[in-house]
């Protein structure tokens, strides 16, 4: 009976290793196909790096370099602690308030444009009208769209958050659509059935499902917002760019150093508390 027993067993591995090794050889032959991929690419890079010249570091971009470095070591510490609309501490306050505004608005309104952008809400056709609104202001760059608000609005921190709310839009949005399209629809059935109205399966069986995914969504997008804020202020919309830009101009390095000491603090900081909440909302309170 052991003997029997020992034979069946052996038998089954033999085939079980008949099967692997069947289906191994069955596996189609991508490596053709993996060479022309690789090919494809290193024609790419070819091709992308033969547009680009190098011609050495000049003499001024070194001196350059070094007095930024010398700035970074030797800050101008009044403009720190300079509490006037002109010092440190006012123009970075004045940088995080572009990036909130302009995230919450962004955040609010792309919640309307992503359930009619969707397709498993509205009919296709109103759905695809609104993707192509969220692509066009996609397609062009925050740069381009303060340089067309700064002659709306005029110079100053109205036009960056105009400008980062229209940006945010195309981004937040294309992100919530994503998630409203992979909502679980059983739980809207069941809703349906046990007889709750439209708000009742919005707010139970919709909000629940999307809230943790929007709120994560805003926060990252606010990390942008907040490194397009210094950016947006070299063409005039406000923050800590415009300033800083100035005095690189006008080789004042002592106060580039201090600039760039607050930005690298306020990224480090804003960095690690909007991932210790998107943890908390991935995974609960830890």
């Amino acid at each position: 009976m052991d003997q029997d027993k020992k034979t069946n067993l052996q038998t089954a591995d033999l085939t079980a290793n008949e099967n692997v090794l069947e289906k191994l050889y069955s596996e189609p032959n991508n490596l053709w196909k993996r060479i022309l991929i690789l090919l494809i690419v290193l024609i790419i890079v070819a091709w992308g790096a033969s547009s680009m010249s190098f011609n050495g570091i000049t003499e001024k971009g070194m001196l350059v370099a070094k007095n930024v470095l010398r700035g970074l070591t030797h800050p101008d510490k009044d403009l720190l602690f300079n509490l006037t609309t002109e010092g440190v501490p006012f123009l970075v306050l004045q940088t995080i308030a572009i990036a909130v505004l302009g995230t919450i608005n962004g955040a609010i309104l792309a919640i309307p444009v992503s359930f009619l952008a969707s397709t498993n809400i509205v009919p296709k056709p109103i759905a695809y009208i609104f993707r192509a609104l969220i692509l066009l202001i996609r397609c062009i760059p925050a740069l381009i769209w303060a340089l067309i608000w700064i002659r709306v609005t005029g110079p100053g921190a109205f036009c960056g958050v105009t400008t980062q709310s229209i940006c945010s839009i195309g981004m937040i949005s294309k992100m919530y659509i994503t998630a409203i399209e992979n909502l679980d629809t059983g739980i809207l059935e069941s809703l349906d059935a046990a007889g709750c109205n439209t708000f009742e399966k919005i707010r139970v069986g919709v909000l629940p499902q999307l809230s943790a995914s929007f709120i994560s969504t805003a926060i990252y997008r606010f990390d942008i917002n907040l490194k397009d804020a210094t950016t947006l202020g070299i063409v005039g919309a406000g923050g800590i760019g415009s300033p800083l830009v100035q005095s690189i101009s006008s080789a004042k390095y002592n106060r580039v150093g201090a600039f760039l000491w607050a930005l690298i603090v306020l990224v480090v900081i804003i960095e690690w508390v909007s991932t210790q909440i998107r943890r908390r909302l991935a995974h609960g309170k830890r």
